[in-house]
């Protein structure tokens, strides 16, 4: 038996991992790998396993970098099941076909820079066909339940606590020699005691484990000073009359910034008479999704009497026209628009319009990869070029850390000291290098046997 990392090994996106048993090849998810130039040509280069020869995957999440290659699978060859839970499967279609659009949108572009260069012209990396034949092979499995694949394998789905829907895998595999081994993979872990779903499930046992560590070196600011930042921002750019542009992932991040927004609307009665536009059609169809599965709620959500993502200030901007209007506002207006690392969507117009005023602020909720422009802007530059143009940064850029969906460092190590009896090993996954290794470092202090496998080098178990 092995596992294979061929993503978010010794890097954050991109995640995919291969399990080989006896009889079995399957995968822990099939993301795309997001960042700069030099991370997104992984996405174009061959699987480094054959498709066709891929029994199944089991997805952990919507999130694009955890399964945005799975269209490029079935595109080379994959027709095996993929398992995912109620609120996963309802999201993928939304996520991969906005996936493919953006594909399709910006193999057209590169194509005409390609043809005035006498260059041949290039496929798309895949189509909406694509990601609409992944649809067509999801089938549910419900949280804490067992399912048996066939006579080796059987998994079970607990709530990660990260986004809606969001799964630790834990794959319960009968050996020839020593019985039954334990495979538990974390996919992304959430934060404790943040608003909408509930927490983390704390996993009790488990002879290996292989545990995201996004944060594994810092910890974060807790709910209450994330909500009076969040109040802050909004004073303050109400009073220099500006815009407050927030680049917000479609999924969760958005809908737990609209949960908080009302939240400080309803009880602060010197939160300021301001409009909130949620600018990204993406995000508007998922949060749509979230209100189809308030089984999912935590408790304090569940409890709400008001309709958190319906509030009277919110203006939905689905369509191009309104959402020139947004950017053609004078009065000052919040807007929350995509993509969460500003490398692509209407934040990008945003930007265009008004990086250059001293009025306006930027502020960033969740992470932004290496060569990124998020990353670039939060690094403090003091020029972009974008959209074949050079602009000042004048705007005020900030951060708020603790708007993550991801564990910290401390809760992470919660999460894994709460096993009864210690994993032979840990492996750790999802992270840049330096943090991996100063986790890893953290653990190992701690009596946990850990290791940081290599993309594409296998374990053997």
């Amino acid at each position: 038996m092995q596992v294979t990392s061929h993503g978010a090994a010794g890097g954050v996106t991109g995640s995919c991992h291969m399990v080989e048993t006896r009889s079995s090849r399957f995968l822990i998810d099939c993301g795309m790998f997001q960042g700069g130039k030099k991370v997104n040509k992984f996405n174009y280069e061959p699987f480094a396993f054959d498709p066709k020869q891929i029994d199944f995957v089991i997805s952990t999440h919507a999130h694009i970098d955890h399964c945005g290659l799975l269209p490029k699978l079935v595109k080379h060859g994959f027709k095996g099941i993929i398992y995912a839970s109620s609120a996963t499967a309802d999201l993928l279609p939304i996520m991969l076909s906005d996936s493919a659009y953006i594909q399709e949108k910006d193999t057209e572009h590169e194509n005409r820079r390609r043809l005035r260069k006498g260059l041949p012209p290039r496929e798309p990396l895949y189509d909406q066909s694509h990601a609409d034949a992944v649809t067509g092979l999801i089938q549910i499995t419900r949280y804490n339940e067992t399912f048996k694949i066939n006579d080796e394998i059987t998994i079970r789905l607990r709530d990660a606590g990260h986004v809606i829907g969001s799964s630790i895998v834990e794959v319960f595999i009968t050996t020839v020699d020593e019985g039954e081994k334990k495979l538990v993979f974390s996919g992304d872990l959430g934060q404790w005691d943040v608003p909408i779903i509930e927490d983390p499930t704390f996993i009790w046992n488990a002879d290996y484990v292989w545990i995201e560590s996004t944060y594994g070196d810092r910890a974060h600011h807790k709910a209450g000073p994330r909500k009076e930042l969040l109040f802050e921002h909004v004073l303050s750019t109400y009073k220099k009359g500006g815009k407050l542009l927030i680049p917000c992932f479609a999924l969760e991040r958005t809908q737990e910034l609209l949960y908080t927004l009302s939240e400080l609307i309803s009880e602060r009665d010197n939160f300021p008479p301001i409009n909130v536009y949620l600018d990204s059609p993406l995000a508007i169809k998922i949060t749509e999704v979230f209100k189809q599965h308030p089984n999912l709620y935590d408790e304090e959500a569940r409890a709400r009497t008001d309709k958190p993502f319906d509030f009277p200030a919110l203006i939905c901007t689905p369509s191009v026209d309104e959402s020139r209007k947004a950017n053609a506002l004078e009065e000052p207006a919040i807007i929350i628009a995509g993509s969460g690392m500003c490398t692509a969507g209407r934040i990008r117009h945003h930007l265009k319009h008004s990086i250059w005023d001293p009025r306006t602020t930027l502020l960033f909720v969740g992470y932004q990869a290496p060569g990124t422009l998020g990353r670039l802007l939060l690094d403090g530059v003091d020029e972009i070029k974008m959209m074949g143009m050079r602009l000042v940064v004048k705007a005020d850029i900030e951060r708020i850390g603790s708007f993550s969906a991801h564990a910290d460092r401390d809760e992470l190590t919660g999460w894994l000291q709460a096993f009864k009896k210690r994993p032979e090993k840990v492996f750790l996954i999802h992270g840049e290098q330096d943090t991996l290794e100063a986790f890893s470092q953290s653990l190992t202090e701690q009596g946990f046997n850990t290791e940081i496998p290599e993309r594409g080098v296998s374990v053997k178990l």
